[in-house]
């Protein structure tokens, strides 16, 4: 009887409910209004190297271990060595490539229309992240840096990707 009585007293408490109320949120933040989506810097538009070793150079001169940003110059005559948005050095570029295959691909009538189409899509979820607070969504590039010790001419090679472009450059020991 005690137990019927404190049931049923629970249960109409305003408070407590034995069901939730609409609408209901699964974590009790609506996505977007956390200060990770809100405040977080933007991705980079560059390839990131990870440096492991100090880079010294015939004058002494080094680049400490880290993680850089590897952006390529408008005129794609040599790299430009960033850290926290700021130049640290600039690399020589040997070599550069553009991949025509993809070109080719890009210029199809039929991926043209599956482009369009994904754009449109990405407009729609833009305009909804932006009411909520949220950086647009941008399509997604492939990117790639990586360096390398080449032993027989004492330099270290530095390969970068970003779409459809490849390019190398050296720093001389």
């Amino acid at each position: 009887m005690l137990e019927g009585i404190y049931v049923e007293r629970v249960l109409m408490h305003p408070t407590i409910r034995p069901y939730p109320q609409q609408p209901q949120e699964t974590s009790g933040v609506t996505l977007g209004s956390e200060a990770i989506y809100r405040y977080a810097l933007e991705e980079s538009d560059y390839p990131t190297l990870t440096i492991a070793d100090y880079l010294f150079d015939g004058e002494m001169d080094f680049i400490p271990p880290g993680h850089y940003e590897l952006a390529l110059s408008d005129e794609w005559d040599f790299f430009i060595l960033l850290q926290s948005k700021k130049p640290v050095a600039l690399i020589p570029v040997v070599k550069v490539e553009e991949d025509e295959s993809e070109k080719d691909r890009l210029a199809d009538p039929q991926n043209k229309k599956r482009i369009k189409k994904e754009e449109k899509q990405r407009k729609k979820i833009n305009e909804k992240r932006a009411k909520v607070g949220m950086p647009p969504d941008k399509e997604d590039i492939f990117m790639e840096a990586s360096i390398e010790y080449v032993e027989d001419g004492h330099y270290y090679r530095i390969k970068y990707v970003r779409g459809t472009i490849k390019a190398w450059g050296v720093i001389k020991r």
